[in-house]
């Protein structure tokens, strides 16, 4: 049987913000809005064809609230791929995304941070070819 990473859990404040954010400003898809009760829901979004999937946690507690925006410990830890980083970084910015900084080119690729609205930090991230 062979492996694959299914989801990723990422701490919200509220299912509503986040969903607005990642569906609404992203353009990722909504793929699972289920209520389980007592204020819990089991909400599943995506980069369209992607075959990891974010599950969007509200956080419940002390601990898990102080977590929210910094579970990748102040570091980017969230990585979006793009064919064209160009065209993403433009749809980004007429949908008030906030980036850290101005695209830039690196020995890897294109690349440029920015921050959901939880402050978790991301690089929209195009990379280089493979050489042949």
């Amino acid at each position: 049987m062979a492996q694959k990473l299914a989801l990723l859990s990422l701490l919200v404040p509220d299912y509503e913000r986040a969903i607005a954010f990642y569906v609404g400003k992203m353009g990722f898809d909504l793929l699972e809005d289920t209520d389980l009760g007592d204020g819990k829901r089991w909400v599943r979004v995506a980069p369209t064809g992607a075959d990891t999937a974010f599950l969007l946690a509200r956080a419940v507690g002390d601990q898990q609230v102080a977590a929210i925006g910094n579970q990748g410990g102040g570091r980017v830890w969230l990585f979006l791929q793009t064919d064209d980083f160009d065209r993403d970084h433009a749809a980004m910015l007429a949908n008030s995304v906030h980036f850290e900084e101005q695209p830039r080119d690196e020995p890897y690729g294109r690349v440029a941070v920015f921050c959901d609205p939880f402050g978790n930090r991301w690089d929209l991230i195009q990379f280089n070819p493979e050489p042949a």
